[in-house]
């Protein structure tokens, strides 16, 4: 079966140095898990905070689930993630350091069919870091056309 992914967060390593990146559950309700599945999920601006030794996202939005008859969340609530007590520690100490943050990248499914979020831990890029990563993708990707016709 393997990992399907739901959503990536294609701004985010634009935007940031991906330094190192950590798995972690969310806890949803139900009918969340039904939207995650159908793909109605938006990465866009969200971000972590660890917060009296907890780790929760905020700005994930997470359409509510069409057919959901009672108990609809707001698609903008603030979610815990689930991650190992170590993990948090190694959390803290690296988002006091001037400049980390804590980015989500993707969320998807396991093997096992429960969803994650893969969690960056990042460093932000001046303009002109932006600026060469384009340049570079540019000439790789003018490199494999000529590739490709030649």
């Amino acid at each position: 079966m393997g990992i399907r992914v739901v959503a990536t967060n294609k701004k985010a390593r634009h935007d940031f140095f991906v330094e190192d990146t950590y798995e972690a559950g969310i806890v949803l309700k139900g009918s969340e898990v039904k939207s995650l599945r159908a793909g109605k999920i938006n990465l866009r601006d969200s971000y972590a905070r660890v917060k009296r030794g907890e780790v929760f996202v905020y700005n994930m939005h997470i359409s509510p689930y069409s057919h959901a008859t009672y108990d609809r969340p707001d698609p903008m609530r603030v979610r815990k993630l689930l991650l190992k007590k170590r993990e948090i520690r190694k959390l803290v100490g690296m988002v006091s350091e001037k400049g980390f943050t804590l980015v989500p990248l993707r969320v998807y499914f396991n093997e096992r069919g429960k969803a994650k979020l893969e969690l960056g831990v990042c460093k932000g890029k001046k303009l002109y870091d932006k600026r060469a990563a384009l340049k570079k993708r540019d000439a790789q990707r003018d490199l494999e056309r000529a590739m490709r016709d030649y």
